[in-house]
């Protein structure tokens, strides 16, 4: 049985804390059922054929297997050979190098399930790979790793005093999770600092906000767009509705350490900056297909002039809105390079008997309407404005990157 879940919204970041289902709800899946296995020791490996492509040679993975057979030492480790067909897969994807393309074998999977259906505690933050490190994307707002002080672009390096460095995102993501009320040890380098950081956190329940605002200078509306959840749609619209019975008369969009989530979401609060009909994203696919996104909504608050702030916590759909806002208005952005991740992920499950694995395949790539690649380049800010980490622990009052924008603003 294949079915396919047509959902348009897409999870672009795993998050390390807990969530309820709805912020993973529109990842794309697939299902395939092989009805006729069943759950216990497998000893022989059918369908050599099937679905086997006519252009690869096979040859060298079964001479491999026979050999393995025949020569390897601990014959009983070869006794189940689905775990040889899951470590097979597991090589295969991990060959493409991109880290959002993973193999969940039965056990991570069903750890992986239980993360997206909110069963598990866990500290706040969002983790990605850049270059290869563990990185983290942005802290929580009110969260265990935000109030311990860890910022987005720490470098995890080791997870309980245990080396990080060959971690998947997936294989992190376990690690740092738990039950709540338990702990787990972070260390982390931070660019410009010697010495690694060690952060001592208790999991908890995580409750992500999606936005807040506030009137500054009597004239200026400050939002803060937290996240990008199924929730975001109908409190953007209650904040719309109260700026515009305000005294704000310009309006400050502050998108950072905000890590994406829901695609159509980012489509719809760019509808009520922008005239209808207007790009916000192309998705550009493997079979070099493109689908364009538009707004629908009439534009509400196009009249406010406007200044963006991002970070490099500001990720996947809040880097879509940015984009979009400046491509199509000319807003200017004040900040930091955003981090760059502009993917779409769609799950594939196997069910075997009562074993389920799950395929997590980049499928898509995402493009702002002047053609730049999220992926490649993050969006990249006309005024670069850092946040020192060491000016604001002295003063957590201290915030040049709003400072600015409300200078250009004015």
């Amino acid at each position: 049985m294949l079915q396919k879940i047509n959902n348009k919204i897409t999870l672009l970041i795993l998050l390390v804390l807990l969530l309820g289902g709805s912020f993973y709800g529109g990842i794309k899946f697939e299902k395939f059922k092989n009805d006729s296995a069943v759950d216990q020791i497998i000893t022989q490996i059918d369908n050599k054929d099937l679905g086997q492509p006519v252009s690869i040679d096979f040859g060298l993975f079964w001479t491999a297997l026979n050999k393995l057979e025949e020569k390897f030492v601990d014959q009983e480790k070869l006794q189940d050979k689905r775990n040889l067909v899951y470590g097979a897969i597991e090589g295969m994807v991990n060959s493409l190098g991109d880290p959002y393309t993973v193999f969940l074998k039965p056990e991570e999977s069903k750890k992986f399930e239980e993360q997206i259906n909110g069963s598990f505690g866990g500290v706040g933050i969002e983790i990605g790979m850049r270059k290869n490190l563990l990185t983290v994307i942005a802290p929580i707002k009110d969260t265990p790793a935000y109030k311990a002080g860890i910022l987005a672009g720490d470098i995890i390096i080791k997870i309980n005093d245990k080396d990080a460095g060959g971690l998947t995102i997936d294989e992190a993501v376990t690690q740092i999770r738990g039950k709540k009320g338990t702990s787990v040890k972070l260390t982390v380098q931070r660019n410009g600092d010697k010495d690694p950081k060690e952060f001592n956190l208790i999991r908890e329940e995580i409750k992500i906000p999606t936005i807040d605002w506030k009137l500054l200078e009597d004239n200026v509306a400050h939002i803060q767009l937290l996240t990008f959840n199924r929730n975001i749609d109908a409190d953007f619209a209650r904040v719309a509705k109260e700026i515009l019975a305000s005294k704000a008369e310009k309006i400050v969009l502050d998108l950072r350490n905000n890590p994406g989530g829901i695609l159509d979401s980012a489509v719809n609060i760019a509808g009520w900056f922008l005239d209808p009909n207007q790009t916000v994203v192309s998705e550009k696919f493997a079979d070099k297909t493109e689908t364009i996104l538009k707004t629908a909504k009439n534009g509400q608050l196009k009249k406010y002039p406007m200044i963006i702030i991002i970070n490099k916590g500001s990720a996947s759909a809040s880097e879509i809105l940015a984009g979009a806002l400046r491509d199509n208005r000319g807003i200017k952005i004040v900040g930091e390079t955003s981090f760059g991740k502009g993917s779409v992920q769609e799950l594939v499950e196997f069910l075997s008997g009562n074993k389920k694995s799950t395929l997590k395949i980049t499928i898509a790539k995402w493009f702002t309407p002047s053609g730049i690649s999220i992926s490649d380049n993050g969006i990249k800010p006309d005024y670069e404005v850092k946040k020192d980490a060491e000016e604001t622990e002295k003063d957590p009052l201290k915030d040049p990157q709003l400072e600015k924008a409300l200078e250009i603003i004015r």
